[in-house]
């Protein structure tokens, strides 16, 4: 009979609560530990694509601008982005279970904010503070597992929490519907604190304490911490403002080159600093450098989807919101179904073939895509959308196994937090991207530019597929690695 791999120290040594001890018995410590991450990924997935469904409403009831109201998710995304390293930093230096849980505690709180908002201003304020609850959750959630998962299950472990939050996403736009049809629009903001209070009594009961030696207690990096949030503000207002400034206006040249002198200043400080924010010898291991760039590669595809399908299905053909949304259903239900399939896969044949086989699949979905026109049958859009969904879910997991698995034990907060960047930089150059070729052909010609600026926001998000899966060829670690840049940290 075969032995059971056994748990790492974190998970099997933990002093347990008696009604925890009975549950044990049933079920193995590792996967209580899922309960609470698994169900994070779930709820902030969801309150993200239920937030974004619920724009109409709140712009309409608060009395609003458009542009006012696009602060309402763009605050959000900016929180994320300036913060998710500091935390994973924080994390490392101290308990990744504390900071995991007060995110969550924090979210709780401004989620009830937000539903008492008076105005968007308070809105606005209201969704900041979630940004920063939930870049808190997202730096830690990926330490938390590859702590307490053994390496030969990290990618079934990685492949189940993909799947809840894929599944997230798909019940977004429906539960948002209905509480707003039932209730408010301040209903989609409430319904995320009986949730989190569970969650939170779930984070005490089932995430193990973190053991730490005494020799990991070091400063934190508060000048590269806020550099990196400065640099990535800009950045992210840079892109939000181009169409209305203009891509070519003084004003926004001025603001993009902000982002390049303050993270060519970070890189430099953090070489010198002995206590970094961000360790940039993890860079030096290929395989952590490599995968992190092809996710960067990866989310500009996907959120090109994002972007463009909306446009060409309701303005260029003419669909129904709702007809419109049961079609983009299809790329989150594919990505459900596939991701723990591929990340059980990865653990029996490691993670370089899954990784470069999904992007290769996205950039022919792309290339698909971008045949779309005026006339095309609908099945080219659920092809199309399909293979989004199966090039990601077979990207997704193996990629994240590996950049984890290439960490140290005690950077697994930071390599956390830079695959959550990682995903943020990509969201945020997908859309920028495929916004300003999709504006730009259109404002040259109004009646073909949609279907021109769709078709060539496509074509891009394709070369920046196969480049992925250039980036995802380096070698992958040896079976069941573990500690796989620990000789460059200390």
């Amino acid at each position: 009979m075969p032995t059971q791999t056994p748990l790492p120290p974190a998970a099997s040594t933990q002093r347990r609560h008696p009604l925890l001890e009975k549950l044990c018995a049933r079920v193995e410590p590792k996967w209580l530990v899922m309960a609470p991450i698994a169900t994070g990924g779930l709820m902030s997935a969801l309150d993200i694509s239920i937030a974004n469904v619920a724009l109409p409403v709140i712009h309409r009831d608060l009395g609003s601008s458009v542009a006012m109201v696009e602060w309402v998710v763009t605050i959000y995304m900016l929180a994320v982005c300036a913060l998710v390293l500091s935390f994973g930093r924080l994390g490392d230096m101290g308990s990744h279970k504390r900071f995991y849980t007060a995110g969550f505690v924090v979210f709780i709180i401004a989620s009830g904010l937000c539903g008492l908002a008076w105005s968007v201003e308070a809105l606005i304020v209201a969704r900041a503070l979630q940004g920063i609850g939930s870049a808190c959750v997202f730096a830690n959630s990926q330490a938390i597992l590859t702590s307490n998962f053994p390496p030969s299950e990290r990618g079934r472990a990685m492949g189940f929490q993909a799947m809840m939050i894929f599944l997230g996403q798909m019940l977004g736009p429906v539960v948002s519907g209905w509480l707003i049809d039932h209730f408010s629009w301040r209903a989609v903001f409430y319904i995320n604190l009986p949730i989190g209070v569970v969650m939170v009594a779930m984070c005490f009961l089932f995430i193990p304490r973190d053991h730490r030696p005494a020799r990991q207690r070091e400063p934190f990096d508060f000048l590269g911490a806020t550099t990196f949030g400065v640099a990535f503000t800009l950045l992210l207002l840079a892109l939000n403002q181009g169409y209305e400034w203009g891509w070519t206006s003084p004003r926004l040249l001025l603001m993009a080159s902000g982002p390049v002198v303050l993270l060519a200043f970070f890189v430099w400080w953090e070489r010198r600093n002995p206590h970094p924010l961000l360790d940039l010898g993890l860079f030096r291991v290929r395989l952590f450098a490599m995968c992190s760039v092809s996710c960067v590669f990866n989310f500009i595809a996907v959120f090109s989807v994002t972007f463009l399908m909306p446009f060409y299905l309701i303005q260029g053909r003419h669909l129904t919101p709702s007809r419109t949304g049961l079609l983009l259903i299809i790329q989150p239900a594919v990505m459900t179904v596939s991701t723990p399939i591929f990340g059980t896969l990865s653990d029996r044949i490691g993670t370089r073939k899954p990784s470069m086989a999904g992007m290769a699949v996205l950039g022919c979905a792309m290339l698909v895509l971008a045949c779309l026109n005026a006339t095309s049958p609908l099945y080219l859009v659920v092809v199309g959308l399909g293979l989004s969904g199966l090039g990601f879910g077979m990207f997704m997991v193996p990629n994240n196994s590996a950049i984890m698995g290439s960490a140290p034990p005690n950077r697994k907060g930071i390599a956390s937090s830079v695959m959550a960047t990682a995903r943020y930089v990509g969201m945020i150059f997908g859309v920028g991207i495929a916004g300003a070729v999709f504006t730009t052909m259109l404002a040259r010609n109004p009646i073909t530019g949609l279907f021109d600026g769709v078709r060539l926001g496509f074509i891009i998000a394709a070369v920046a597929s196969f480049i992925g899966v250039i980036t995802c060829s380096t070698p992958d670690l040896p079976p069941h690695h573990e500690e796989g840049a620990s000789a460059i940290v200390d």
